[in-house]
């Protein structure tokens, strides 16, 4: 359903990601909007690994809503706000993805909407057409 595509033509990955992914026609798409590093309760922790873990969490909660996983993730986009939380991304990604390599992009930007706010997650999967 998702084909990873690979060439020696362009880079190799930096990391656990893969350079493209092409989706089945009349597969069902969801994006999953960006998700931060807040409890279902509204609580932003001080911690940023524990961010890191909510907003995958909370990402992976939207595709579990849809009938989705991990396994279905063709692209994802992590904004963080600190060049010295990438380490922490990468561990929380790997973790989460468990050895699946969507396409990926991460971009480190100045700031989210709220300055307690480390990072956010969005997604694109795709699964079989039901």
């Amino acid at each position: 359903m998702l084909k990873t595509i690979e060439t020696a033509d362009a880079p190799k990955p930096l990391s656990q990601y893969a350079q493209g992914i092409e989706v089945a026609p009349g597969s069902r798409i969801v994006h999953v909007s960006g998700q931060v590093g807040v409890t279902v309760t509204g609580e932003i922790p001080t911690d940023v690994a524990r961010q890191h873990q909510l907003a995958w969490d909370n990402a992976l909660a939207v595709l579990a809503a849809a009938g989705m996983d991990h396994t279905h993730i063709v692209d994802g986009h992590v904004y963080i706000t600190d060049r010295a939380h990438l380490g922490i991304y990468r561990e929380a990604r790997d973790r989460m993805l468990k050895g699946h390599k969507p396409a990926a992009t991460l971009l480190v930007v100045a700031g989210l909407a709220d300055e307690r706010l480390v990072v956010e997650v969005d997604l694109v999967a795709a699964a079989p057409a039901a």
